[in-house]
């Protein structure tokens, strides 16, 4: 199956991808529906900020290692660098570290999350990037792709994911870029693109981008939080900066989505690389992509029904 009846709040006629709540102004849900992002401005404090990039740092140096953690490190620096910051590029499944794991907790964020899972949410993935200057190489360039391309469960309108900048991302530093819209199509081929040089694993783009659609860079100040739904297109560019541009995010999901079995589709290959990836990391001789899922989701408000 590609679809379930959710059962949360229903949503009025003229609103497909957002549900009736107190909280977004008519022209708010109206923009979300058109486009398929909103963005909140200062949602999230300072000194949270702080704290996610103190502990990013210690996980980065080893100080605190995290279960089920996964510190993905550039490839064309990796020989250079070895465990430092200017080598990790993105901390991702940080949902057993107590410290990062807060962000996903925030009511201040929660509570713009209900609008689009319903009451009873689900934390399903979660990373805390860190853009690093780029080389010619242009290694940390993030080509256009759809989030649902990695998720194994549906549907996608009861997914959104919250996107934190951890300081101002612009285009010099290599800002999050959207197309506006693309939302209301369906999940398209990805695959690694055809660069030089080394590409990130897991770093899956549109394999036939179709560059006729307007792009739009969300320039956003620190704690600024984007909310945006997995069909919608989006990358994002070079930090052509000597700083780092972090952000914390969490892709978020109403329990009442299920599983779906991706064999015979486009996700198929990405499931083979990721069960390769967690058995060799695990020294596992085999393990279902539902069950890695199982393992990164935690609830977070309400009840548990299918995830």
């Amino acid at each position: 199956p590609t679809s379930a009846q959710v059962s949360v709040v229903p949503h009025s006629g003229r609103f497909r991808y957002t549900l009736d709540n107190d909280l977004l102004t008519t022209e708010q849900r109206q923009f979300y529906e058109d486009n398929g992002y909103l963005v909140i401005k200062n949602l999230v404090s300072d000194e949270d900020i702080e704290r996610f990039r103190k502990e990013f740092t210690r996980i980065c140096k080893r100080e605190v290692k995290p279960p089920g953690v996964m510190i993905m490190k550039d490839e064309s620096l990796k020989s250079q660098f070895g465990q430092s910051e200017k080598v990790v590029n993105k901390v991702q499944d940080f949902q057993e570290d107590k410290e990062l794991f807060r962000y996903c907790t925030l009511p201040e964020v929660l509570k713009y999350v209900e609008c689009f899972t319903g009451p009873n949410i689900m934390a399903m993935h979660t990373m805390l990037i860190n853009k690093l200057p780029d080389s010619d190489k242009q290694t940390f360039l993030h080509p256009m792709h759809q989030d649902l391309h990695y998720f194994p469960f549906r549907p996608a309108s009861r997914i959104v994911c919250a996107w934190t900048a951890m300081e101002r991302a612009d285009q010099d530093n290599g800002c999050l870029v959207v197309q506006p819209g693309t939302h209301k199509t369906t999940l398209k081929p990805h695959g690694y693109p055809e660069w030089e040089g080394k590409t990130n694993k897991l770093f899956h783009g549109l394999l036939d981008e179709d560059e006729k659609i307007p792009k739009v860079h969300l320039v956003m100040e620190k704690g600024d939080t984007v909310f945006f739904h997995p069909l919608l297109i989006h990358g994002s560019g070079i930090n052509r900066t000597s700083g780092f541009r972090k952000s914390i995010s969490c892709h978020f999901a109403g329990s009442e989505c299920h599983y779906i079995d991706v064999k015979n589709t486009t996700q198929e290959h990405l499931e083979k690389e990721l069960q390769e990836m967690v058995c060799k990391k695990y020294n596992a001789t085999s393990v279902e992509l539902k069950d890695i899922w199982n393992f990164r989701a935690r609830l977070v408000q309400g009840e548990r029904i299918n995830l």
